[in-house]
């Protein structure tokens, strides 16, 4: 399987586990952009919708494009109360978007998938004039709410994390001004999330990496997890930064 539909293979566990973005991301997305029933938008790559519905409960024409298939139709479902829900199970990167234009154009931790020469001047061309570019995504710190049980899950993954493919995306989100657009700025969200030892490890089975590991190692690793959260009083706390990056079209 090509290694960014890997989540195609978990809707269901994707859906339940994966994090959900604050109130406040969404409002300042919204407000920024102007969104409304009379405005267009398009989200690359939405999954199963963790930041789908604060977009159409505005009203919006919304249109989702989505690589994985599974993806697409769990996601289909789920918004399927909504007339203004579209989605299209496709490339974005290969996609047609003819005459189509949106007033906002948004990734919630999928635009990095991307090469940077391909998806910001694709997105440039798709945006109105004045139109919203929005690139959203959650930035986890495992270390400091969890010192001595950080240090055993470490040794966890040194002694069995060996996935067949590993995550190496790396984009540099401000080249979006090197394609055209204007104005970019960074915002920071701050939040916590707390599982049991059970709940930890079907959340970090949804990592990309971690989907892809094989026996041997994928029984041993996970045990290995639950086991130090176990022993460590069966708690993990995690300490969440959500990074919103804006920019527009001139």
């Amino acid at each position: 399987m090509e290694f960014r539909k890997v989540f195609d293979s978990i809707p269901e566990q994707f859906d339940k586990w994966r994090p959900r973005y604050c109130e406040e991301v969404f409002s300042d997305v919204i407000q920024y952009s102007k969104l409304d029933k009379d405005k267009s938008v398009l989200e690359i790559g939405p999954g199963t919708g963790q930041a789908t519905e604060p977009i159409l409960k505005t009203g919006c024409s919304y249109l989702a494009i989505e690589l994985g298939e599974h993806l697409a139709q769990y996601t289909k479902n789920k918004f399927s109360s909504y007339n203004n829900f579209h989605i299209v199970n496709d490339d974005f990167e290969t996609y047609d978007f003819g005459q189509q234009k949106f007033d906002l154009v948004y990734s919630a931790a999928t635009i990095q998938w991307i090469p940077e020469e391909v998806g910001f001047p694709k997105v440039y061309n798709i945006l109105k004039s004045g139109g919203t570019f929005a690139m959203m995504m959650t930035q986890t710190d495992l270390k400091t709410p969890n010192e001595d049980l950080y240090a055993k899950i470490q040794e966890v993954y040194n002694k069995y994390f060996y996935p067949e493919n590993n995550y190496t995306c790396n984009l540099a989100y401000s080249n979006v001004e090197k394609y055209g657009l204007v104005d970019f700025e960074c915002r920071n969200y701050h939040k916590t999330r707390e599982y049991n030892a059970d709940e930890f490890v079907l959340y970090t089975g949804t990592h990309c990496d971690h989907i892809t590991l094989k026996e041997p190692y994928r029984t041993n690793f996970f045990d290995g997890i639950r086991t130090a959260i176990l022993e460590a009083g069966n708690k993990i706390k995690l300490k969440d930064t959500i990074v919103l990056y804006l920019a527009k079209k001139p």
